[in-house]
């Protein structure tokens, strides 16, 4: 694996509190059995699912994961899709928003958009083992609000006729 227009940087947050910062090639990362790595340094590691907390998918390594206060919504989201919460193994809890596409899931865990990714993190990677709970506390978006309007009734239709003409 090479550093290449499609690599994206990544910081890997471990159960150990151990961060890895390097590149992921998002079609090709994730693996049966581990997360694909190749370090700053140029080395590719495999990291097991069962060491990886999160994946942040970054703008730049030097800010880290998200602080504790910036892991929940503190209101209702505004993006579309799933509003979920997770609790990790270590007893911390995040929020993010998961695509309502079946499609998109992965079978190794889930891609999130976080509660303020304004802020260093644009998406990010939970794997299944990584979690003891996800909760969906609300859909939002649902494709409901796109009915139709009914139709508007013609103003001939509208008066009471006293005399046929």
């Amino acid at each position: 694996m090479a550093a290449s227009s499609t690599s994206k940087k990544v910081l890997v947050s471990r159960f150990d509190r151990d961060t890895l910062s390097g590149f992921v090639i998002p079609q090709t990362y994730l693996s049966e059995a581990s997360i694909e790595l190749l370090t700053a340094g140029g080395s590719v590691q495999r990291i097991p699912y069962a060491e990886v907390k999160l994946v942040c998918f970054v703008r730049d390594w030097g800010q880290g994961e998200p602080s504790r206060e910036l892991r929940v919504f503190t209101s209702r989201p505004k993006m579309e899709g799933l509003w979920m919460r997770m609790t990790f193994r270590d007893g911390e809890v995040m929020d993010g928003i998961l695509a309502n596409n079946l499609l998109l899931l992965e079978s190794t865990g889930f891609s999130v958009i976080p509660p303020d990714p304004s802020f260093q993190n644009q998406r990010i990677f939970v794997p299944k083992v990584a979690l003891t709970s996800l909760s969906v506390l609300g859909v939002v978006g649902t494709p409901l609000r796109h009915l139709r309007k009914a139709k508007p009734v013609e103003k001939e239709e509208q008066q009471i006729r006293l005399f046929d003409s």
